[in-house]
């Protein structure tokens, strides 16, 4: 049974930093390409950051402010993400996915339950 279980998520000034990470466990295959999505209220849930074994896509807005990453010996996924904005405030989701491209387009198999990210003021 696949599990992916977020953490990290919380309440940030804007301009601060948090972490978030993904622990999974009953994935086949290390190499998978995973990534980070959001979903903002009344919003569509979207790919903002991906990795695939050392490549790696970033969602243009966040591009030199997150960083994904990941530990294959932990099986796990991390976001670092600096310099946040009130416009980051969202739902962040880890998923595993079956494919993205480096235009965002991107279709998972397994998703975490998500973790909020509100970014004050």
């Amino acid at each position: 049974q696949v599990q992916l279980v977020e953490s990290g998520g919380g309440l940030v000034q804007a301009g601060g930093s948090l972490r978030l990470s993904c622990a999974a466990s009953g994935l086949p295959d290390s190499s998978r390409a995973m990534g980070w999505f959001r979903q903002a209220p009344g919003k569509e849930r979207q790919l903002v950051a991906a990795i695939r074994w050392t490549e790696t896509y970033y969602e243009d807005s966040v591009k030199g402010r997150f960083t994904i990453s990941r530990d294959n010996a932990k099986n796990t996924v991390y976001l670092q993400m600096n310099s946040l904005k009130l416009e980051d405030t969202a739902v962040y989701y880890c998923a595993s996915l079956r494919y993205y491209t480096n235009t965002g387009s991107a279709a998972a198999k397994y998703w975490g339950q998500g973790t909020q990210v509100t970014v004050s003021s």
